[in-house]
């Protein structure tokens, strides 16, 4: 289906754009879903010259997509205009207004990619001047706020000018290709579904780990941390297709009602549980002689700060299916590996026949997330040979890149596509996002309570001490990240 929109980006000669936006972009002019008459106006503070930001948007493109078709590129920049507004003062440049007077009746798309802040100044802006119509949808990037108080500004700002099925509050986490891949998982496969409880699950543990540092976001990073910036949104929704019970359909509203009923039910923490619930940690110096890391405050270049760039949890759900399965969230900076990771651990099986009553593990099944998506279900099988029962656990994969030809989209290429044909399934509802915030403020403000410090760890390490598994739980490892492990050790 080829579609006919009109994309207003805020923010459109930010980092965000440049690598995620305008490559998204291409990819779907590429495939064929993208209209030539598309506009595209790239807004910002800053005036440029027409031709010098297209060819820098030509050359990001470039920069950021593999072989790319020359043709194609060429193709997409001569659609994007570029404009300046200010909406604090009230300003914007004659290309601008002549731009909307040339507007047609397509879906218009405002792409807010700019700091939460401003999404109500700008939804204030694009009202006076009469630029929103019925088939406006405005497209609110993460983080929605810094706590509960301040999510609810925002979005009751926004909620003046657009309808709650005009709002797209994106993460991109739900675009991955691994992550739509967990409902198919669920619910068309019954071997997992009928064992999809706390009958047969012992835990579950979800990883998203980075190995770089702040990088130039340290002034951002620095007001959320880890728990604000990853856990608040892509962990939590992670957690919720994975607790969910199953929609009666594919429709919006029954897909997010049911990840809403996992909000609901996640227990909160107290004073007297959050210490041994959770762990909050700080990357100090690490690496190695040869490649020498620096500490999170000589990233940001302070002498102090509270700030967490890891943080651990033993969350709970109570109800029904889930009732006593511990689920560990972990993320980190400055970890040794970059992976994101869902691990399913299922429990032992109730009776070992069999001699060997230590080396029988549990079934496990993992769905990496980034790099090179796989799904990997490890299961006991026997050693080939005489000699009685020999048996060593031993993993099936499924691995996308081997078994499907086509490109895997890029998350925002997905999510584009479903702004402009009204799609929501993969947006978070206002009461989504209330919901995490109301459950993440039970770790802050208790945090506070107990004066909760950060441990610190080393760069290039796992993290600091203080687990939160029990004695018989360990953090589990894909073989794909053992295998990386291994081959670092050399």
């Amino acid at each position: 289906m080829t579609e006919e929109f009109e994309l207003i980006i805020f923010g459109g000669d930010g980092d965000l754009s440049y690598r995620k936006i305008y490559p998204a972009l291409y990819h779907r002019l590429n495939e064929g879903q993208i209209s030539k008459n598309v506009r595209i106006l790239a807004v910002s503070r800053k005036p440029y010259e027409i031709e010098d930001f297209r060819q820098k948007v030509k050359s990001e493109i470039l920069s950021y997509v593999k072989d790319a078709n020359i043709k194609i590129v060429d193709q997409l920049i001569s659609l994007i205009s570029n404009g300046r507004i200010d909406t604090n003062k009230g300003e914007e440049c004659a290309v601008t207004k002549s731009w909307f007077l040339e507007s047609t009746d397509y879906v218009r798309v405002f792409y807010l990619a700019t700091p939460a802040v401003v999404f109500g100044s700008i939804s204030k802006y694009l009202d006076k001047m009469q630029y929103i119509t019925a088939k406006s949808r405005v497209v609110l990037e993460k983080p929605l706020g810094k706590n509960l108080e301040s999510s609810e500004q925002i979005n009751d700002e926004v909620a003046k000018y657009f309808k709650e099925e005009q709002i797209y509050r994106i993460d991109h986490y739900l675009g991955k290709e691994t992550v739509q891949n967990l409902m198919v998982l669920r619910f068309a496969n019954n071997i997992f579904e009928s064992s999809w409880n706390a009958k047969d699950i012992d835990n579950v543990q979800i990883t998203v780990a980075e190995s770089i540092g702040v990088g130039t976001r340290g002034a951002f990073y620095d007001q959320y941390g880890a728990l604000r910036d990853m856990v608040q949104n892509h962990l939590l929704q992670l957690l919720c297709l994975i607790a969910m019970e199953p929609p009666v359909n594919l429709e919006a509203d029954e897909v997010r009602d049911e990840k809403l009923k996992v909000l609901k039910a996640l227990r909160f923490y107290t004073p007297e549980t959050i210490n041994e619930n959770t762990v909050r940690g700080q990357y100090t110096r690490g690496g190695s002689d040869t490649d020498p890391l620096p500490s999170y405050l000589e990233d940001i270049e302070k002498f102090s700060s509270k700030t967490e760039t890891f943080v651990a949890l033993k969350a709970n759900i109570d109800n029904w299916r889930w009732g006593g399965v511990p689920f560990y969230l972990r993320t980190g900076k400055r970890m040794p590996h970059r992976y994101s990771e869902i691990i399913i651990n299922f429990k032992k099986v109730p009776h070992n026949i069999f001699p060997d009553k230590k080396n029988v593990e549990s079934n496990r099944l993992t769905v990496r997330l980034q790099p090179d998506e796989k799904i990997e279900l490890l299961q006991m099988v026997k050693v080939p040979g005489p000699g009685g029962y020999r048996y060593k656990p031993y993993a099936l994969e499924l691995d996308y890149a081997d078994h499907f030809e086509h490109r895997f989209p890029e998350a925002y290429e997905r999510l584009l596509m479903d702004v402009v044909r009204g799609n929501q399934t993969l947006f978070m509802r206002r009461d989504e996002v209330k919901a995490s915030w109301e459950w993440i403020e039970s770790i802050t403000k208790n945090w506070e309570t107990n004066n909760v410090s950060n441990v610190l760890y080393e760069a290039d390490s796992w993290g600091p001490g203080g687990d939160i598994l029990e004695e018989d739980h360990k953090w589990a490892k894909s073989h794909h990240v053992k295998r990386l492990e291994e081959k670092q050790k050399g």
